[in-house]
């Protein structure tokens, strides 16, 4: 396949969140620019400073330089495009595939199971994460656990188990982790990018407090009114204290979306 069709590739991401936003960055800036990103109505992230899915809400969106704008539509997509930006599309339950046609589809939801890709969805199906095999209900899987496989392209078989335990980020894993009491709407006057001390209220839900266990900075919360379940997770701290970070892409999204792009290039890169 020559470059100009490589450019041509249409790729259609489920999710819009944090991983998804990350793979579709990276695409992105290896000259792969017909992107659809597929979401719910009310999509629910923590770090929404890096993640398209705000779109959503607001029309648009703009990640490390890259503008993503809510479409309605085939028409809305081609325009989008020709702006130069990628497009966010509400359609959890992907009726714009057919007339998309995509090349590739990405399952970025990350929901530890298959909610319901199929292999038959495009010439190309990658399933980020546990829940997905390789050559059954995808043509291939990459791991997004952390730790030395992180970003693995898989042929055969699995991702690894989901270990239900938040990635160390500064010697803390569980402990900068915000995380809902009960049930009810998460209440908040702080900001992502805000210190905060150990023991300090970040939110409420249903007038019970959401405190810090940690010192450090709000890397990630979700939208103040948003109605949770208890155990959501609201938001994490992160300890090594970099307003910065909290709008830049992390390393895992990136490991991942370069995983995604080996896999493209594999199967098109000919």
């Amino acid at each position: 396949m020559k470059d100009q069709r490589l450019r041509e590739i249409r790729v259609a991401i489920k999710g819009a969140g944090e991983m998804a936003s990350g793979v579709a960055w990276r695409l992105w800036q290896a000259r792969i620019r017909k992107i659809v990103l597929l979401e719910i109505p009310q999509p629910l992230a923590v770090r929404r400073k890096v993640s398209f899915c705000e779109a959503v809400y607001d029309g648009e969106m703009e990640v490390e330089g890259l503008k993503a704008l809510r479409v309605a539509g085939m028409p809305d997509i081609y325009r989008t495009w020709e702006a130069g930006c990628i497009a966010v599309a509400v359609d959890p339950r992907w009726e714009l595939l057919p007339a998309l046609a995509p090349q590739v589809v990405i399952d970025a939801i990350l929901a530890k199971r298959n909610i319901g890709t199929e292999r038959s969805e495009a010439p190309l199906v990658l399933g980020l994460g546990p829940g997905f095999r390789a050559g059954g209900d995808c043509h291939m899987v990459i791991e997004t656990n952390r730790g030395h496989s992180l970003g693995r392209v898989i042929l055969a078989g699995g991702a690894e188990a989901n270990t239900g335990i938040p990635g160390e980020i500064g010697g803390y894993a569980r402990e900068r982790v915000l995380r809902a009491p009960v049930a009810g709407v998460f209440t908040s006057a702080r900001q992502i990018g805000e210190g905060v001390k150990a023991g300090e209220t970040v939110g409420r839900v249903a007038g019970r407090e959401v405190t810090a266990a940690i010192a450090g900075v709000i890397r990630g919360l979700i939208r103040e009114g948003t109605e949770v379940e208890e155990g959501v997770k609201l938001g994490d701290i992160d300890p090594r204290a970099q307003a910065a970070h909290c709008a830049m892409i992390s390393d895992k999204a990136l490991a991942i979306a370069g995983g995604v792009l080996e896999a493209i290039l594999r199967v098109y890169n000919k």
